[in-house]
């Protein structure tokens, strides 16, 4: 949902960069990619030096199973993890989002997945699955998301922080603007797949 990797290219390379590369055996990385974490976006991305590339998917030849355990072991936010307390921004709001993407998606690869091949059938069977979850009171939209959203934004339990109007796509951000905090909407098409949103503030 966010801006491209490339859009974000500058952002996305803090001058404090996180810690070395961690190997292929703790990673699931290919050689020569390593995990690093943007400070400005306060997300994990991937990098390789030698080609001088930065992504927020996975490259392809990652070991997906053991870069989950990876990620959820080094870069997910802790329980009830925030922003700094500050003042809501004029014209925005918070929202978080639970994402499943399909072959159809504007880019069908995620950090879970480097090639998805489901169809839209089936993500929208997943992502009912996960709404009743939901509804049912077996967990949040954001538990969830640390594990099951294909978005970058699920090592924040799906935050995607403050927006206005023209941010986002344009029937994300009706779906969300439609909602009052502490709401969860229904499921919401977009290019990049399908989403559960919770208006946070």
């Amino acid at each position: 949902m966010v801006k491209s990797p490339s859009a974000l290219a500058v952002a996305c390379r803090p001058s404090s960069l996180g810690n070395a590369a961690a190997d292929k055996a703790d990673t699931g990385l290919p050689s020569g990619w390593e995990v690093r974490h943007s400070n400005s976006k306060n997300l994990p991305y991937y990098f390789n030096a030698a080609e001088k590339v930065s992504r927020w998917e996975p490259p392809a030849g990652t070991d997906t199973e053991k870069l989950k355990h990876y990620m959820a072991s080094h870069h997910s936010a802790g329980a009830g993890s925030r922003p700094q307390a500050v003042p809501v921004p004029e014209g925005k709001i918070r929202a978080a989002h639970l994402l499943v993407k399909h072959k159809g998606s504007r880019r069908p690869s995620s950090w879970r997945e480097a090639d998805i091949t489901r169809s839209k059938e089936e993500a929208l069977e997943i992502i009912k699955a996960h709404e009743e979850k939901i509804k049912s009171g077996q967990t949040t939209l954001g538990e969830l998301a640390l594990t099951e959203s294909d978005c970058s934004s699920a090592r924040k339990r799906g935050d995607l922080g403050y927006f206005g109007k023209g941010d986002m796509q344009k029937e994300f951000e009706d779906a969300a603007f439609g909602l009052n905090p502490g709401e969860i909407s229904t499921i919401v098409e977009t290019a990049s797949g399908l989403h559960l949103i919770e208006r946070l503030e």
